[in-house]
Formats: structure tokens, C-alpha cells, sequence
């Protein structure tokens, strides 16, 4: 992959598209609503008595041959008519700082994605997440969407839909012979279900994840101190979703961390993630004894604005069990739970 290296002017030419092998993007809309197009691939078996087989597929536009990849530009903001139908407002967010970047020199900086606007927010009063919606039994086109994808959109197998349920074992789960719009809201209102979908991602094509839904897989990807670029981040990004990933995690600490990650939100059709905790530690030049509460909530307000749509946030760790982890092999396995720790114990006197 070739790119330029200017600070004014770093535009990856290209990452990795075209269909899959043996199969074919497919897109479904469903009866009322032409603006929501759920995607899924049919592989063409070799028993050619047998019909195409659809799969629930995470790739985006990267595997439609229709699709042009403009990284610059960032993926169609499909979302887009969904949200500004809803009580939203832009604004101008925070100012971003030297230090998002980790202070990186100039000649070094990586810019934003061109394709980054003014993030939104609900206005006072007004219905936002997908949880407040779904209490409030109000359907939306997040849900409409991933009902239909759990039925890899197969609406005429509603006929056969109570034997497949038979043929298999719910094991005391409530799985409904056919998924629907209204099962979605239902599960989200029971807080069973999420659909991670930040109105900051307008790119995302929603997923569901919960007990009574397909089992999702996630990916994690991170720049690394040897060698890292816009291309490769999102190249990390298309090839984990080409392999299956549902949702991918951005793990990158270090140098360019918060315009990097711009560009991979922009050019992401998953649900992104992070551990916000990574990004506050670089902030405080690594020291955990430096950590306080206004640097972590500014690290979150700074990247759920960039469109972040889920957190891990370390906050298991108990001060009395941390001299319990030293005598164990592997000491405390968890990057952010040690982190933690360490301010534990720094905090409380005892280190």
C-alpha cells in the first residue's frame, strides 16, 4: 500500500475489497421502508438442486463490487435519515487537543479524516438510545433493521419457522419462532439485548447482540509502536470483518491515537469500540498515579463525540483483593485492571 506522508495531506490510496469467494452481496429491504437496505451473502452450493444458502454477513460495502472505497470520504452515512427524523442537534464539541494525539510533532501528526463532522446530541428532553426508545415502545429503524438481519431476510421461512425452532434446543431461552421488529424492542426494553449504535456513527449497519439472538464475535486491532498508518488500521479493520468479526475493538495506544481512530470510524459499517482507560493513561504520560476522574471523563466525552459505540471500563477492582493477585502466575492478566490496581493502591496509601 502506497500513502503520502505529508501532515497536510495523508489519503491512503486503497484497502482490500471484492466479493468473497463463492458468494455475492445481497441487499433486503424490507415493506415500508425504502431507506433501510440490510445486507447478507448468498453462496452458491455445488448440489445444484439445492437453492442459494444466505449468511449473515458484517463486510459493509467493502465486499459489493458496486462500491468504490474512498477512505477520505468515509462509508455512506446510511443512518443519516434515521437520525434526523429524530430530536437531535449538532454542535461544536470539544476542541482537540495536543495531547488526544499524544503530543505528537507536527511533522509526525497524522491529519482527521476529511469525512468528520460536528458530532450530535438529543435535545433536552428528547429520546436518544436505543434503550430509551424501546422503554418508551417505540420501534426504530435500528431495530427494524437487525430483526431482519437475524432472519438473514427470509421472510418465507415464517412457514417453517416453528419446526426449526423444534429442531433445536432452547435450553429455557425465550427464542421466538420468527424474529421481529417488535421482539428486538421488547429484549432492548428487558435490557437483554443492546444494539451499540452510537448517532455520532451514522456509517454503522446496526447489530444485536444478546442471549436470545445469533452469537456475535469480536475482533481487536491497535496501532503498533513499530509501524502504523491510516491504511493499515483500517486495513486491520476490513480484513477482521471480512473473516467475521461483528464488532471490532480499536486498541491503539500511543502517538495519533485520536485521528487514527477517526479514520476508522469513518470507514467502519461495525459497531467500534475501545478501553477508554488506554487513551487517559497515554494523556498523563503514563503515570496511573496521574489518573482522575476529569482526564477519564474527558477521554470518554472525546471519543463517544468521534462516534464510539461501546466502552470497557475497568471498575471491578477492589482495593482489598489487589495483594491477593501477587503470588499468581500470571499476576494480573488485564491491562486496564492493573492500571487499575496500581491507582488502587497508590490511592489508598499502599504504594
Amino acid at each position: 500500500m502506497n500513502y503520502q506522508h505529508k501532515p497536510d495531506s495523508l489519503v491512503p490510496e486503497t484497502v482490500t475489497t471484492g466479493p468473497m469467494s463463492g458468494s455475492r452481496k445481497v441487499y433486503y429491504t424490507p415493506a415500508n421502508h425504502p431507506d433501510v437496505h440490510v445486507p447478507y451473502r448468498e453462496l452458491k452450493l455445488t448440489d445444484s438442486l439445492e437453492p442459494d444458502l444466505r449468511i449473515y454477513d458484517p463486510t459493509g460495502p467493502y465486499t459489493d463490487p458496486a462500491y468504490t472505497v474512498d477512505l477520505s470520504k468515509g462509508l455512506p452515512r446510511i443512518r443519516d435519515p434515521w437520525i434526523a427524523r429524530r430530536n437531535v442537534e449538532s454542535y461544536a464539541g470539544r476542541a482537540i487537543k495536543e495531547v488526544d494525539n499524544g503530543n505528537v510533532a507536527s511533522d509526525k501528526l497524522v491529519p482527521p479524516c476529511p469525512a468528520v463532522t460536528e458530532p450530535r446530541a438529543a435535545r433536552d428532553g428528547q429520546l436518544i438510545t436505543q434503550y430509551e426508545f424501546a422503554r418508551a415502545g417505540i420501534i426504530t429503524e435500528e431495530m427494524i433493521y437487525v430483526a431482519h438481519r437475524e432472519n438473514l431476510c427470509r421472510e418465507r421461512a415464517l412457514t417453517d419457522a416453528a419446526a426449526n425452532v423444534a429442531d433445536g434446543n432452547n435450553w429455557g431461552a425465550a427464542i421466538p419462532e420468527f424474529v421481529t421488529p417488535e421482539f428486538v424492542r421488547d429484549e432492548i426494553a428487558r435490557g437483554r439485548a443492546i444494539i451499540p449504535a452510537n448517532i455520532n456513527h451514522p456509517e454503522l449497519e446496526p447489530t444485536i447482540i444478546g442471549r436470545n439472538f445469533l452469537v456475535k464475535v469480536n475482533a481487536n486491532i491497535g496501532n503498533s509502536a513499530v509501524t502504523s498508518s491510516v491504511a493499515e488500521e483500517v486495513e486491520k479493520l476490513v480484513w477482521a470483518i471480512r473473516w467475521g468479526a461483528d464488532t471490532v475493538m480499536d486498541l491503539s495506544t500511543g502517538r495519533n491515537i485520536h485521528n487514527i481512530r477517526d479514520w476508522i470510524m469513518r470507514n467502519s459499517p461495525v459497531p467500534i469500540g475501545t478501553v477508554p482507560i488506554y487513551q487517559a493513561l497515554e494523556k498523563v504520560g503514563g503515570d496511573p498515579l496521574k489518573l482522575d476522574w476529569e482526564v477519564f471523563k474527558d477521554t470518554l466525552i472525546e471519543q463517544a463525540e468521534q462516534g464510539v459505540d461501546y466502552f470497557t471500563i475497568h471498575a471491578g477492582v477492589r482495593l482489598q483483593y489487589v495483594p491477593l493477585t501477587a503470588n499468581r502466575v500470571t499476576g494480573i492478566v488485564s491491562r486496564g485492571g492493573s492500571i487499575m490496581a496500581r491507582w488502587c493502591l497508590a490511592r489508598s496509601g499502599g504504594g
